[in-house]
């Protein structure tokens, strides 16, 4: 990548919706809402909710479906001059892999992430990344069929992540991303009722940074392939952090809901933190921390 700062699934749409603010072409990599094998309406309405230092999501991976990606959106961002990823989802391992061996065939799609904090329908709705062998049992299956760069992303609701981190190493993956959300509620006191329709969602933003910083460490250090670092990164210095405790490249997600353009003023801050420090390269800085 052209320099270490991605966007998150979910929070920067298909690239184009930011068009408008800042020249994503900047970027590192986009990584775009996630896509399903089919349609997708999402859950019902609230959800989405403020909190302390952050906010609960439970949109519930809204989307038109595979086909849809390649036939409508693919043709419009194809030719934006930075790494498109695409965030795959699903409830089955065969969602999964029909998904994924779809993507495989658009040329300017160069890697995936696969996000297995899902359900698994056929396992009583636990998801598949909470489980050593239910998230190896993804990632090979998806490895059989997707030929490029493949990324995991982690769930953080596990008792040790780097088990999973090492399962989905030892499934085929090139890379894993973490954290995803943490599990979260809010509750309405007057009204005595949850402020989400799903009563839990998915928490993110600055409040959830030094979980996810400490899980970055520990996976960095158990896991051979790259880290990618994310949660609650809201500026520079929380990025230099993430890439310090060892992460190669970050992404920004609820950020930027606040300023749409977070992404460039990171940027620009890493190169400023490297020229005040004399660093020739930021591969100098990643897993720089001294213990």
């Amino acid at each position: 990548m052209k320099n270490p700062v991605m966007t998150a699934s979910g929070t920067f749409g298909y690239g184009e919706e930011f068009s408008d603010f800042i020249d994503i072409s900047r970027i590192g990599g986009i990584i775009v809402k996630g896509t399903t094998l089919h349609k997708r309406e999402g859950n019902p309405y609230p959800r989405m909710a403020e909190t302390p230092s952050g906010m609960l999501n439970a949109v519930g991976l809204q989307n038109k479906g595979v086909h849809y990606f390649v036939d409508c959106i693919y043709p419009r961002i194809k030719n934006i001059q930075t790494h498109i990823i695409v965030n795959v989802s699903g409830s089955a391992v065969e969602d999964y892999v029909e998904t994924a061996s779809i993507i495989n065939e658009l040329v300017n799609i160069p890697a995936i992430e696969l996000n297995i904090s899902c359900p698994n329908v056929k396992q009583g709705g636990m998801a598949f990344g909470i489980t050593s062998r239910g998230a190896e049992e993804v990632v090979k299956a998806v490895r059989q069929v997707y030929k490029k760069t493949l990324i995991v992303k982690l769930s953080p609701n596990v008792t040790d992540i780097t088990e999973i981190a090492r399962a989905v190493e030892a499934g085929g993956a090139d890379c894993v991303s973490l954290i995803n959300t943490l599990l979260g509620m809010a509750i309405d006191a007057e009204k005595r009722r949850p402020v989400l329709s799903t009563v839990t969602g998915g928490m993110s933003g600055a409040a959830v940074k030094p979980i996810a910083l400490r899980m970055v460490w520990q996976v960095a250090k158990a896991v051979k392939i790259p880290v990618i670092g994310l949660g609650g990164i809201m500026n520079a210095r929380d990025a230099i952090e993430f890439m310090l405790a060892g992460a190669t490249a970050i992404q920004i997600g609820t950020a930027n809901f606040i300023d749409p353009t977070i992404t460039l003023k990171v940027i620009d801050g890493i190169n400023d933190y490297l020229e005040r420090h004399g660093f020739k390269s930021v591969h100098e800085i990643i897993g720089a921390l001294e213990v």
